[in-house]
């Protein structure tokens, strides 16, 4: 039942509540002062009750006789003590060992909630909370391996919670090795600052190993690589260029609906009819929906505007088809001159400034072949932890949690660890 040699068992019985109590205490009886090392006497004894798995599906508690040593070296300072076994329980926590490591796999690895786990126990949500946030912070410190070598370093912002009365944005930056589909760590903000101080405790050995970073098209994000790995090559992500292109198509098309019709779409409007059409891709297009969304077109953009921007949204598609990186580069140094033309859309020269602005980093996708999918894969493992809890507003518990599911931690040293 106890599972450690040197743990008797003294009795069992039934709790007020109905929960199994078991009593326990240390086959220890002599023991020397930490401070003199003189011999000690037991002063008396102290019944500590924690809170152990269920027996049984049975609610547990384990009831721990300690002894409480006093020094008997009338001259040391020591005074008195109590008996401390880690294998019992750790210091300052409520659970035993055994069932602090339960709770901290099932809420850390599995994702499951802690009031989920609170429930299993028969405890405080925040007895639970507590316990996993202290072995899960020294799980993850224990785990040194977890910044290996990381050769495509990927970063990305998560909304992490709204608060006030005006639900102001609270936002996190996941760094992610990109290769692995690991989760390195979590630090506040969407900022340039956060990343930099990061990447500075790293060192010089893990910024040197950075060949590739991967980003959306952010310029906070691309200042951390310039500013802390400049030999790194930085790859503009190809999702998220496409999506800012088909965003600029849908604020084309709202504003020549404003114009041409003096109020947002509406269902029988020519525009908002063929507003999914417009987001997908020309070669997924069939000669039906083709005819449909020329005619809609035709009806709905007197000017051509519209189209334009839909003709300039497969232009950048098209970027991606090219195999080469300088004829890719040389594609987009021309579409970046061409939607820069003054009769163009005032949306189309925005693009054409977005494709100047950022040549070099989407003309190395055709070199580096990274992007940062992985790390929206990342994302997503958060915002799955964050489902469970019902959200976040300590942002500790919101980064120890995170890391715990999606940062892949070494789960076998949870076994050979305890919080202090």
């Amino acid at each position: 039942m106890i599972g450690l040699p040197t743990v008797s068992f003294l009795f069992g019985e039934d709790g007020p509540d109905g929960e199994a109590v078991v009593h326990v205490e240390t086959t220890q009886s002599k023991t020397g002062c930490p401070s003199c090392g003189t011999v000690a006497r037991v002063k008396d004894r102290s019944w500590v009750e924690l809170v152990d798995l269920p027996i049984y599906d049975r609610i547990s508690r384990l009831v721990w006789h300690k002894r409480r040593w006093s020094c008997m070296d009338p001259d040391c300072s020591m005074g008195t003590w109590t008996e401390v076994d880690d294998r019992i329980a750790a210091p300052r926590q409520v659970l035993t060992a055994r069932a602090a490591r339960w709770a901290t796999r099932q809420v850390g690895r599995f994702a499951r909630s802690v009031s989920e786990v609170a429930g299993d126990l028969g405890c405080d949500w925040h007895t639970v909370n507590d316990t996993v946030m202290a072995y899960g912070e020294a799980l993850l410190e224990a785990d040194e391996d977890r910044f290996d070598t990381v050769a495509a370093l990927g970063i990305d912002e998560v909304l992490m919670v709204r608060v006030g009365p005006y639900h102001r944005h609270h936002f996190s930056t996941q760094l992610v090795d990109v290769e692995r589909g690991q989760l390195l760590d979590v630090v506040p903000g969407r900022g340039s600052t956060e990343p930099m101080a990061w990447l500075a405790e790293r060192g010089p050995a893990f910024r040197a190993a950075i060949e590739y970073g991967t980003i959306d098209l952010s310029g906070p994000y691309r200042r951390v690589f310039e500013v802390m790995v400049p030999s790194a090559t930085l790859v503009a992500d190809p999702f998220h260029l496409v999506r800012h292109a088909n965003a600029k198509l849908d604020e084309c098309r709202r504003r020549v609906q404003n114009e041409t019709l003096g109020h947002r779409g509406r269902k029988h409007d020519p525009l908002f009819r063929c507003r999914r059409l417009l987001t997908r891709a020309k070669e997924r297009l069939d000669d039906k929906g083709t005819e449909k969304l020329t005619g809609l077109l035709r009806a709905g953009d007197p000017h051509g505007e519209v189209a334009t921007l839909w003709e300039a949204k497969e232009a950048v598609r098209e970027i991606y088809t090219h195999v080469d990186a300088e004829l890719a580069l040389e594609w987009i140094d021309e579409l970046s001159r061409d939607l820069q033309d003054p009769d163009y859309p005032i949306e189309a020269r925005s693009l054409g400034r977005t494709l100047r602005r950022w040549r070099k980093q989407i003309a190395a996708w055709h070199r580096a072949h990274v992007t940062n999918g992985p790390t929206e894969a990342v994302n997503n493992l958060i915002k799955r932890v964050k489902r469970a809890a019902f959200g976040f507003t300590s942002f500790r518990n919101y980064r120890i949690r995170s890391l715990l599911y999606a940062g892949k931690p070494n789960w076998d040293l949870l076994a050979t660890l305890t919080p202090r």
